[in-house]
């Protein structure tokens, strides 16, 4: 995307499903103990919202595929998703 419109980027990180997530173990561990049925499993994960315009010579899927692979997820154990939308003005 190379544009100067402004872009809402959502990105989700999670662990990668190979592993444990203890963290997760503990909610759905509390989530029992509250007397909640049919949960087979919580993963527990890192949101953020960034707001952006590209910038000249990269897209923002270049830009935002940098920031999470150096910064925001640890990609020998976690993965990462993102959704790009058109911000509202």
């Amino acid at each position: 995307m190379t544009s100067s419109k402004n872009y809402k980027v959502t990105v989700y990180v999670t662990y990668k499903e190979s592993v444990l997530d203890p963290q997760g173990q503990a909610v759905k561990g509390a989530i029992s103990r509250m007397g909640y049925e049919g949960i087979d499993s919580v993963r527990i994960g890192k949101y953020f919202e960034i707001m952006a315009h590209p910038s000249d010579g990269t897209t923002l899927e270049e830009t935002i595929d940098a920031i999470c692979d150096k910064l925001l997820a640890n990609p020998n154990m976690e993965t990462y998703r993102y959704e790009i939308a058109e911000a509202q003005a």
